[in-house]
């Protein structure tokens, strides 16, 4: 007789079920809320006692993993995360618990880090400002588009010398752009290290920010950052949309006190403020700078693996915190 597989629930509706779903409920029993009509507190409530694992997305929802919610597991052992970021999980009481964390790791680190490099080359090239501008039957019209900017010689600020951090820093000296970083600590590299974010912005006329979220970091790019970053500046932020005071960012666009900015996250998804859609300097995506075949493959392979390992009690491959 085959052995009972290792009961995991599913909260946010990761995106690399649409992909893995078959692998991965080959592999274990997943609980699936989204496939069921119960309401998702009594999905929960139904299913909680035997469940060992978790899988989360910071998206979605049941996507919150509180102290509240966690309680509810009294079996749990390992949350596996699907994202790089942990801000969307308690911590403090996974710790207290005994509860170990397993996060995505570096996985989408590449495909993030070219993610902020097109922004940047849209936001200064105009590419897509100038694709609306064709396709909208302007340029037999109106002739002449606008000037853009060049990518190389730009000074380049990068909050958060992560693994994607180094990544932008890599491909961004390619370009012959000129790199300084703020990072919780001094890196062993040969960029200069800025440890306030003010005296950063001073220095650069980009900011790409690459940090994770946390109390410490929350609104760290406000109005008084973007005022000093100057009327050439330009913010790319493919970390989280809360690391910048967004409604600062959006009066600081239209007043023009910065040029440009290229956003891949917003505080409150999906919904983005409406004050940017008519703004030529900002280029706008919904979260998918780690959306590539390779990077789901990867992270479902990343997934199975950390899953494997909690239940053949061996190391897990990308924790965040080990039980």
């Amino acid at each position: 007789m085959a052995e009972p597989k290792c009961e995991v629930i599913v909260l946010g509706r990761p995106a690399v079920f649409q992909f893995y779903n078959e692998q991965l409920s080959q592999k274990f029993l997943i609980h699936k809320p989204w496939e069921s009509s119960l309401p998702l507190d009594q999905f929960i409530s139904t299913h909680a006692q035997s469940i060992q694992a978790m899988i989360c997305s910071p998206k979605g929802i049941g996507s919150q993993i509180s102290s509240s919610l966690l309680r509810l597991f009294q079996s749990l052992r390992l949350i596996v995360t699907t994202s790089t970021g942990v801000d969307h999980i308690d911590l403090v009481e996974c710790r207290r618990r005994g509860i170990a964390v397993a996060s995505a790791a570096t996985v989408f680190s590449e495909d993030v880090a070219d993610f902020a490099v097109g922004l940047l080359i849209d936001v200064l090239r105009k590419i897509s400002a100038a694709d609306r501008f064709v396709n909208n039957g302007l340029w037999p019209i109106h002739g002449d588009y606008p000037l853009a900017s060049k990518v190389g010689g730009r000074k380049v600020g990068i909050v958060g010398l992560g693994s994607i951090g180094r990544k932008v820093a890599k491909r961004l000296e390619a370009f012959g752009c000129i790199i300084s970083y703020l990072s919780r600590r001094k890196k062993p590299v040969s960029y200069p290290f800025y440890p306030d974010v003010h005296e950063l912005a001073t220095k650069c006329d980009v900011l790409v920010i690459c940090c994770a979220l946390t109390d410490e970091t929350r609104h760290l790019i406000n109005k008084e950052v973007l005022l000093t970053l100057g009327k050439e500046g330009v913010i790319i932020n493919i970390a989280r949309g809360a690391i910048i005071n967004e409604m600062e960012l959006v009066q600081c666009l239209e007043q023009g006190e910065i040029a440009g900015a290229g956003l891949d996250v917003f505080v409150n998804e999906p919904n983005v403020p409406e004050e940017l859609f008519s703004l030529d300097n900002v280029v706008l995506s919904r979260h998918v700078a780690y959306y590539t075949e390779d990077s789901f493959r990867d992270l479902y392979e990343l997934i199975c693996g950390n899953l494997e390992a909690l239940f053949l009690n061996k190391p897990l491959l990308s924790p965040v915190l080990d039980d």
